[in-house]
């Protein structure tokens, strides 16, 4: 199934181009014992619970609803730099992209920590700050976390997803570590919904494409990435426990560019869909 989240805080289960409130079923997660969000840990159980709300809810054309981010509070938003080797490559090669740092391997980078602050939904904008610095888009396959995962084994690791989106790593390019240059307000962006994995099926072989302006930049599959998602999962869980509601951005491929104010970033992932995401200078 395919889940939104949508004007005020809302809920809504996808289907074609409708959306059907199904809000009522966020007051049956029971508690966690501990921090995460309740839904994402109750999902699997809930399914039946959603599919009977929808049922009796008014269809509501998706062009008429402000999409948030369908992870709507994560504890950590955990992203996996130059996962995909042109990737590695094409930044070790541009001077304009490393800065003089040290770009390694993910295996020695490690992952690192993007501040949930910096989240945004789909129907929102971009807000560049910094316009005397490039700033770049990077799209990517992004994870939803739906049980605790605590130094998990790769055989049970895609069991801890709650769900799959796009993800998009704005990036301010310079000198600072990446945490620090990534986080600023409105740089990641997740949308349009979230797709559970029975829907999504294995995320080893997925498309995923960007354009800004209709321009061609991206255009990579999952199964290039240096650590898929199950690797990531282990990887991450063996430094710090994941947390249902927590994201995992598993990284971009080659082909990043530039953005400026005025601009439309379009991304899409295969059995997903498509965001299009305007950017503007903030305020």
């Amino acid at each position: 199934m395919k889940l939104c989240r949508y004007d005020q805080g809302r809920l809504g289960l996808v289907r074609g181009d409708t959306v059907f409130d199904v809000t009522a079923v966020l007051d049956e997660a029971p508690p966690l014992d501990g921090p995460g969000d309740p839904f994402f840990a109750a999902l699997a159980d809930l399914t039946g619970r959603i599919e009977a709300l929808a049922a009796g809810a008014v269809p509501r054309p998706l062009a008429e609803v402000r999409l948030l981010s369908p992870a709507p509070s994560p504890g950590k938003i955990v992203a996996a730099p130059v996962n995909y080797r042109a990737h590695l490559d094409e930044v070790n090669d541009d001077a304009e992209l490393h800065h003089g740092n040290l770009i390694n391997e993910i295996h020695r980078a490690g992952v690192f920590l993007k501040a949930p602050s910096s989240l945004i939904g789909p129907s929102d904008k971009v807000r560049q700050r910094f316009l005397d610095r490039r700033t770049d888009h990077e799209v990517e396959l992004a994870v939803v976390i739906g049980r605790r995962a605590d130094r998990v084994s790769k055989a049970e690791a895609l069991d801890h997803v709650a769900g799959y989106c796009i993800g998009l790593d704005i990036t301010l390019r310079g000198p600072e570590e990446r945490s620090f240059r990534k986080s600023i307000d409105t740089y990641t962006v997740l949308g349009p919904w979230i797709v559970t994995p029975d829907e999504f099926g294995p995320p080893t072989s997925m498309g995923l494409k960007l354009d800004v302006n209709g321009e061609p930049r991206q255009d990579a599959n999952t199964r290039d990435l240096i650590l898929g998602v199950a690797d990531l999962i282990v990887f991450a869980s063996s430094f710090y426990t994941l947390h249902p509601g927590d994201v995992l951005l598993t990284g971009t491929p080659e082909g990043v560019g530039p953005i400026r104010p005025g601009d439309v970033i379009n991304a899409s992932v295969e059995r997903i869909g498509a965001i299009s995401v305007g950017v503007v200078a903030a305020d």
